[in-house]
């Protein structure tokens, strides 16, 4: 069995099959968690997980991406081009709490900093990311990071709530896009890591997943975005996750076994699932 700790089928990619994905993702025994990126995709993420007994979990949160209005053509990241559109939405802290209370919830996400997007709005960022953060302190449930071109500015920020006991409940940076000195620095604070399709397709971090513990280690796919190969230019989905599992297992020269049974593990401990 293998945990995506990463989904977004409750995003509109999905309007019209989101249910067959799921279904099929649970067939090939992949649990996964959805994760919201604003109030209505979070709303979203709730409400898929609802309708399952097993295996459907939801994380709530405001992407730094979302703070500001913008339309968009822009890039997911360096190796994929996506376009979409952001409306502009303040974090109301009342209203993603009562959300964040419900049962399927297991995280606060996916939160953090961007500062490849809407330039000049790196101060609102931290700002609201600290009430995330002390969102999730408050409610004990661990947190999914996101991090593009910031990873400076998240290191100082958890290195001083961490080793103040600010934030305690840890948390993974998701699609890990750091150099290995910067991995070290979370692992040391006790963060998970999380990987996807790019490790399938680019050689960035290569040295990240073969030096790093696999007791630290998450698989995910942030679909519907970075399919990994051998899907390369379709939409993504939670059971190629296992394309994922398969890589990380040859970069370490182990077995898919023993990556699926370890990460699940970690998923599992992380998450509270």
């Amino acid at each position: 069995m293998l945990i995506d700790t990463h989904a977004h089928v409750n995003f509109a990619a999905y309007k019209d099959d989101g249910e067959e994905v799921i279904k099929r993702s649970l067939a090939e025994n992949v649990w996964l968690i959805n994760v919201g990126s604003q109030f209505k995709t979070a709303q979203r993420a709730v409400a898929i997980a609802e309708k399952y007994s097993e295996g459907i979990w939801a994380a709530v949160g405001l992407h730094p991406i979302h703070l500001q209005e913008g339309t968009a053509e822009a890039y997911e990241d360096e190796y994929e081009k996506v376009e979409f559109a952001s409306r502009a939405e303040k974090f109301d802290f009342a209203a993603y709490k009562t959300l964040a209370q419900h049962e399927k919830v297991v995280a606060i996400g996916e939160v953090g900093l961007d500062y490849y997007r809407n330039p000049g709005t790196e101060d609102q960022q931290k700002e609201i990311l600290f009430e995330q953060l002390r969102l999730a302190e408050e409610l004990k449930k661990p947190v999914i990071f996101h991090c593009r071109d910031a990873h400076n500015d998240l290191l100082e920020i958890l290195q001083k709530i961490v080793s103040n006991k600010q934030l305690t409940v840890g948390g993974v940076i998701h699609s890990f896009s750091g150099r290995w000195s910067q991995a070290q620095q979370y692992l040391d604070m006790g963060f998970y890591l999380g990987f996807n399709g790019i490790i399938t397709f680019a050689r960035d971090y290569d040295r990240v997943v073969r030096q790093m513990p696999l007791e630290r280690l998450l698989v995910e796919t942030d679909c519907p975005y970075l399919t990994p190969i051998p899907y390369r230019g379709k939409r993504n989905e939670p059971s190629y996750v296992k394309y994922v599992a398969e890589k990380v297992a040859e970069l370490r020269g182990i077995s898919v076994e023993e990556v699926a049974e370890q990460t699940t593990k970690n998923a599992r401990e992380l998450f509270k699932i």
